[in-house]
């Protein structure tokens, strides 16, 4: 079950890392070559279908982390008894602040008060919490102490 979860895991952080560098370091500079009004088209048309593909995979990167997460409960239980286990609790944490800041654009959204620069702050935030979770998941296998 291992492997599945592993590489079921791997592709859908590489489908969300993918979204979100598409939209923070090509869609934000290639948006402003155009009208605002197609600006804000374009805008809501990847708005409409990265939410509708992020759902699943955000479902199968966080369900296949759980199981991968389950097979090392036991350095998970004494986080700072090694560097293993200490990476993966601050990956973990990250992982939840996504989900934190996930929480708060729905807020937004719910209330209309998700303005261009929010909408660009959250994506660059997530964007950031995901590269430092690469990180931290290859460090956990090179970083012994």
């Amino acid at each position: 079950m291992y492997p599945f979860l592993l590489v079921t895991h791997l592709l859908a952080a590489i489908a969300f890392i993918g979204t979100l560098f598409f939209e923070v370091v090509i869609w934000h500079r290639a948006r402003q070559q155009l009208a605002d009004v197609s600006q804000v088209t374009a805008d809501q048309a990847i708005a409409v279908r990265s939410r509708k593909v992020l759902h699943g995979v955000v479902l199968l990167l966080y369900g296949a982390g759980i199981g991968l997460a389950w097979q090392y409960r036991g350095a998970l239980g004494q986080p700072l008894a090694s560097s293993f286990g200490l990476l993966l609790s601050l990956k973990i944490l990250l992982a939840l602040s996504i989900i934190g800041h996930y929480l708060l654009l729905a807020y937004w959204l719910t209330h209309a008060c998700l303005t261009t620069t929010r909408a660009s702050w959250i994506r660059r935030s997530i964007l950031g919490h995901m590269v430092l979770i690469v990180i931290l998941a290859k460090a956990m296998f090179y970083w012994h102490g």
